[in-house]
């Protein structure tokens, strides 16, 4: 898979989370092999581009290349301006959010919303296409509800447009994440367009990712919350794709590895206060695959310095080895 100047075989990624794909989540994601994780999506508003929480969701660090920012907004205008404002931060590749299915977000008309109004999506498209200079991607949902599965030709507009790949979440707006993904729709779109597409949902395992590249034909996949908690897993899907081979699951010593590895980029990230607080989803995304670990989670998420953190996970993951 060809995205500008970059390619990627097997074409696995991350989708886009907000809250978890900062830094360090990402850090962690690369540990485990070579796979793209797009950052947390960043909004277009004026009021929002340049605050200190955006400029934490583009910080880059020493990671790989192509560093993918996702954009969210509505106005044509301000979709332009923080196009050319990330890519002067240095991301490789601007994804354009199409498919978020958060009320707080559809009811501003961005995210999915767009889907009801290809006009201004063509727009928005058109416009990022020929503000910057990048690589420019498209990520979407099947459509409003089963009753405007319009995907595909949102994907015609967007090729048409200048985008270079399009993420189809298999879901509609209404579902949100609710129900089982579908693929038939990502099957269509894969033949209505020459670009490449990216097929997204309840991606949890390599023999899953495998059977949906089959049905979709798609050009690669994108794993979403079958991630949390398990950052090693874009990496052996990878790894199962290219020789065919299940490298399996990590062992029990090097999971508890990554928890503590993750633990300290996130604290270096954000310090020691902020820090604490906002890496309790990921402890409790990690401690639910340790036996026992959802009980353990209860008394850790109380602690608020790292040297009791620390101690405690420690003392809980030597009982799991």
């Amino acid at each position: 898979m060809n995205v500008g100047a970059f390619s990627l075989s097997p074409a696995v990624m991350v989708a886009p989370m907000a809250g978890v794909t900062d830094l360090p989540f990402r850090e962690t994601v690369h540990d485990f092999g070579r796979v793209w994780v797009e950052g947390e999506m960043v909004s277009a508003n004026p009021d929002l581009l340049e605050s200190n929480e955006s400029e934490r969701k583009i910080a880059f660090g020493d990671e790989p290349s192509p560093r993918i920012v996702q954009l969210l907004g509505t106005v044509p205008a301000w979709m332009n301006r923080a196009a050319s404002f990330v890519e002067e931060c240095g991301a490789d590749i601007i994804d354009i959010n199409m498919g978020c299915p958060a009320k707080k977000i559809c009811k501003t008309d961005c995210g999915s919303a767009l889907m009801k109004n290809l006009p201004l999506a063509d727009e928005i498209i058109r416009g990022v296409c020929g503000t910057v200079s990048v690589p420019v991607t498209l990520k979407m949902r099947t459509g409003w509800d089963s009753d405007h599965l319009n995907a595909p030709e949102l994907a015609r507009i967007a090729e048409s447009a200048g985008v270079r790949l399009i993420t189809v979440h298999g879901r509609t707006r209404e579902q949100g994440y609710s129900g089982e993904a579908e693929y038939r729709t990502i099957r269509e779109i894969r033949s209505a367009v020459r670009i490449p597409v990216i097929a997204n949902g309840d991606i949890d395992s390599p023999q899953k990712a495998a059977s949906v590249l089959d049905f979709t034909g798609a050009d690669g996949i994108m794993v979403g919350r079958g991630a949390l908690g398990a950052p090693w897993l874009p990496g052996r899907i990878s790894a199962y794709l290219e020789t065919g081979v299940d490298p399996g699951e990590p062992s029990v010593q090097e999971k508890a590895e990554t928890v503590f590895r993750h633990l300290k980029r996130h604290l270096d990230f954000y310090g020691e206060k902020n820090g604490i607080r906002s890496f309790r989803k990921h402890l409790l995304w990690y401690l639910e695959r340790f036996p026992g670990g959802t009980e353990a989670f209860r008394p850790l998420s109380r602690l608020s310095n790292t040297s009791e953190l620390v101690s405690g996970l420690s003392i809980f993951l030597k009982k799991t080895f």
